[in-house]
């Protein structure tokens, strides 16, 4: 005898889950009215649709911001999703706030720590989001997640949600940094360094500018014996330009971050900064 499913049994079932009440019915009438059954049903569909669009993009989402009290320390997430009309989802932008408050009272060291921590309904954040994938039907990952500390920390969140910067300071001994903090933000959001200073660039990244520069040297028919020189010109302007301490300050290009910042404040400077965006 087929298993009646009540329409109180469906609203039941969608408030424990989330998941929509076609779903619902759905994996009630397949588990004969067994609600345990039903919910790994809906779980199993979330794993399935999780693994069909594995290969997708990501390209829209949420970056979430917090600083601790203190001002020591920072989170930025990214949770990202295919589509922008899921961004907007209320369920997607709870997840957001839920991981991004697991990850503060927890201190995830990393993005693989954050995903195996509990949510409040005692399922992990991987487990949450393929939930959630079953019954928003896209892909939906925690793109990027940092955890920075320090003396001070001065956050920046951009004003479409989708790009967010941490800046770690020190030396400020006691003046007030949060404008300047703000601004040094700003820029790092606007002009993309790849590091605080040069000694931060990667070798290889440095390897490769000499070598561009020899070539674009050769190119122009300068002898041999002044490559090397012209290529080592060339990387200083690369400093100048993709370093922060180094960079222009965007608001006023008579002095570098670094003299803005010596200017606020003698020996402030920034150690560390983080910068994700969605997209």
């Amino acid at each position: 005898m087929e298993t009646v499913i009540s329409a109180s049994d469906v609203n039941k079932l969608r408030q424990m889950t989330g998941a929509g009440m076609m779903d619902c019915k759905k994996a009630l009438t397949e588990a004969n009215g067994d609600f345990e059954a039903a919910i790994d049903i809906l779980r199993k569909k979330g794993q399935k649709v999780s693994a069909s669009r594995a290969e997708n993009k990501t390209s829209e989402g949420i970056v979430l911001i917090q600083v601790s009290a203190d001002g020591k320390n920072g989170k930025l997430i990214a949770l990202a999703c295919e589509t922008e009309p899921v961004s907007k989802v209320e369920d997607f932008r709870n997840l957001g706030q839920q991981i991004l408050e697991v990850a503060v009272a927890k201190n995830a060291a990393d993005a693989d720590a954050l995903q195996a921590l509990s949510l409040a309904n005692g399922r992990t954040v991987a487990e949450n989001i393929i939930d959630l994938t079953g019954k928003i039907g896209e892909k939906i990952v925690v793109q990027n997640y940092e955890n920075v500390s320090g003396e001070q920390v001065v956050p920046y969140l951009h004003s479409n949600g989708k790009l967010g910067v941490l800046v770690v300071f020190k030396g400020a001994n006691g003046a007030d940094i949060l404008e300047v903090g703000k601004d040094v933000a700003m820029q790092i959001a606007a002009m993309k360094p790849l590091a605080v200073d040069k000694d931060g660039v990667d070798k290889s990244i440095v390897e490769r500018e000499i070598e561009i520069g020899k070539e674009q040297a050769r190119a122009e028919g300068k002898p041999e014996a002044m490559l090397e020189k012209i290529a080592l010109g060339k990387l200083n302007k690369f400093y100048k330009d993709s370093t922060l301490l180094n960079q222009e300050f965007v608001k006023d290009g008579s002095k570098t971050i670094a003299q803005l910042l010596d200017g606020v404040q003698k020996g402030l400077t920034v150690t560390d900064f983080k910068r994700i965006s969605i997209g």
